[in-house]
């Protein structure tokens, strides 16, 4: 390329070449030559979160008496069309960078000055005017907190509650089908599959109400502790400030942090929340499974469910159809356990008054997020809604289950209740016409004890 198209760029550390239509300067350019390590870049609502602070902290500056009404309009300007996604072609920095994220702060702050300039007369500078108040070392902190708090409100838990709807509609659906139980994936009592499917609602609902408790403490800011918790630099009241702001911007409740030397010294809320999305990543995983499991077959599986054929299944065998949703979202669900593991070990890299692995917190937090809310949606509305129930493969693999003979051990005892139960296996009769032949109940006393529906509300049974 020519000369053309570039412009000379300087900061601290001299001159260098900037392409000629980037919006950012030096010190973004010296980071892009700096890591051309993995390609990934900051995620949309990364840069929106930075948007959003850079627009708290210049009405903050401005309440303040420290920035021009001018000045605080062109910024705020410039930070909410950042936010709004506009430019994030100028935000090139790799994900593994600096890592305390000075390099993503200096290229927000370089954008926005950059675009402010061209709202006003005066001459906007990056450090002292849209940085003013602020350090990398609070900015990309209260970033990570923003953009989580704001991805978990507005996509994780809409798509959680909507699952959750999925569930509870299609247990109501469900309530008359009465299924064989496993544990050990072996034959055990019965169960109705609206039992199956409220326990799963019933985990997703734990796993918004663990999100819930940790966004308590997502909520707080470190913003206004600057270089090492101090705020120097700052006004005592500018975090308190910008916590206000923010959730003027935002509709949520952001806090300041009432120790700011905890919020830049350690991650411990994100390595909190990320714990979080660890454990419904979990039972998300686990209901995949089961799904998976329930709709195994049609011939050779259990064969107790269809779920919705929603693709050729393979290239050479004709007619296959396989669970690709379910498959989906467990491969989703060790992602983000993998992400967690991520997390947890940059969580430990708070070396005295800053954490050095805030990009990689930021970038894998982020992306557990997306992934869980999206994959609930698809597994909310590819699967659960629709898939159809195989009745009758449900009353025969019951007729035949040995294990219903459980019921009896109060009337016959639990060594003749075994001895039932192994001839009924041996035979491949049903435990009731074994039972009819090794005891001397009455036909109405083993209809009663063995009622597979009654059987599924425990209790005792009585003959």
């Amino acid at each position: 390329m020519n000369d053309s198209n570039f412009r000379i760029e300087k900061d601290s550390m001299g001159e260098l070449k900037v392409p000629a239509d980037a919006l950012y300067g030096a010190q973004t350019q010296r980071a892009v030559d700096n890591f051309p390590i993995s390609g990934l870049t900051m995620p949309r609502q990364f840069i929106r979160a930075l948007g959003l602070i850079k627009a708290a902290c210049a009405s903050a500056n401005a309440e303040l008496g420290l920035l021009s009404k001018e000045l605080e309009d062109v910024v705020k300007q410039a930070s909410l069309v950042v936010a709004d996604g506009e430019y994030d072609g100028h935000f090139p920095i790799d994900i593994f960078q600096t890592g305390s994220g000075t390099s993503t702060n200096m290229n927000a702050n370089e954008v926005i000055a950059h675009l402010a300039d061209s709202m006003s007369d005066e001459i906007v500078h990056p450090n002292d005017h849209v940085n003013m108040s602020q350090s990398s070392n609070d900015v990309i902190p209260t970033a990570i907190h923003v953009s989580a708090y704001l991805q978990i409100e507005e996509e994780l838990k809409p798509a959680l509650a909507h699952l959750v709807k999925t569930l509870r509609n299609k247990s109501k659906q469900c309530q008359q089908y009465v299924k064989t139980g496993r544990t050990h994936l072996m034959d055990a009592m019965p169960v109705t599959l609206a039992q199956e499917l409220d326990a799963w609602a019933q985990q997703i609902e734990y796993g918004i109400e663990r999100i819930d408790h940790a966004l308590l403490r997502l909520r707080q800011l470190a913003q206004g502790g600057t270089a090492v918790g101090s705020g120097i630099n700052a006004d005592p009241k500018f975090g308190e400030l910008v916590a206000q702001q923010l959730t003027l911007l935002t509709k949520f409740p952001f806090e300041s942090k009432p120790n700011k030397f905890e919020g830049l010294s350690c991650q411990d809320a994100a390595v909190e929340m990320s714990g979080q999305l660890k454990t419904l990543a979990v039972s998300l995983m686990k209901i995949a499974n089961d799904l998976r499991w329930m709709n195994s077959g049609p011939l050779a599986g259990l064969g107790e469910i269809a779920l919705p054929a929603l693709q050729p299944g393979s290239s050479i065998m004709p007619g296959k159809v396989n669970p690709v949703i379910p498959e989906a979202v467990a491969m989703v669900c060790a992602q983000v356990i993998g992400n967690d593991v991520t997390v947890t070990i940059a969580g430990q890299a708070g070396n005295f008054q800053l954490n050095v692995m805030l990009p990689v917190i930021a970038y894998n937090l982020l992306q557990s997020i997306d992934l869980l809310a999206n994959s609930s949606k698809v597994l909310a509305d590819k699967v659960i809604e629709d898939f159809t129930v195989n009745g009758k493969v449900l009353e025969n693999a019951l007729a035949r289950n040995p294990i219903l003979v459980t019921a009896m051990n109060r009337v016959i005892g639990y060594e003749k209740g075994a001895a039932i139960a192994k001839a009924a296996y041996a035979s491949g009769r049903p435990v009731m016409e074994v039972a009819k032949e090794m005891t001397d109940l009455s036909d109405e006393q083993l209809k009663k004890l063995l009622d597979p529906a009654k059987l599924t509300e425990g209790g005792i049974q009585e003959a």
